[in-house]
């Protein structure tokens, strides 16, 4: 596989009893199929310790507002990135058709740091779930009034559109 970042070739390193591909001496980035970033994302995963640091060429150059494209499909797919957390501190690449994340150098760091353990990761998403449903809720009660009390029937629209949908899940999803 070839590097997103820079076009080297990723190398296979085996963490625990987790294999990663990491662009060694080119860009220092790491390759994560789906789902094995969050065998390493928290602090007290000791397996991530290894990846903190890996070899990088000072030659190399990444040009960060470039799309990527993912190493494990190929073209045409390019990755979305998005924020990791509602704390909106590291933006990650993720491919919508394998589910892989690729990390620049140092994101894994402060990903791992972000937050003091498992527990407090999940409160913080549970507290920004709530504040975006709050505030779909208010948007909601703006444009189309008040919502019925429970049990009533929901009111009939005249119109299929509404046109502030678009709007109301960028806003519920905004940090991805």
């Amino acid at each position: 596989m070839r590097c997103p970042a820079c076009g080297s070739e990723l190398a296979e390193m085996v963490v625990a009893d987790l294999r990663v591909d990491v662009c060694r001496g080119g860009c220092g980035g790491i390759w994560f199929d789906h789902r094995e970033l969050a065998k390493v994302d928290d602090r007290e995963e000791s397996a991530g310790e290894s990846l903190l640091d890996v070899e990088r060429s000072p030659d190399i150059k990444v040009d960060h507002g470039e799309p990527r494209i993912c190493p494990r499909c190929g073209p045409p797919h390019t990755m979305t990135r998005h924020f990791y957390s509602p704390r909106r501190e590291v933006e990650v690449d993720e491919c919508s058709r394998c589910e892989g994340v690729w990390l620049d150098p140092g994101e894994l760091a402060t990903i791992r740091v972000q937050f003091a353990d498992s527990a407090e990761r999940q409160a913080e998403f549970r507290r920004y779930l709530d504040r975006m449903r709050q505030d779909a809720e208010e948007q909601m009660a703006c444009e189309f009034g008040p919502p019925p009390p429970n049990g009533a029937p929901l009111p009939q629209s005249e119109s299929l559109e509404t046109p502030s949908l678009p709007l109301l899940l960028v806003r519920i999803f905004r940090f991805l």
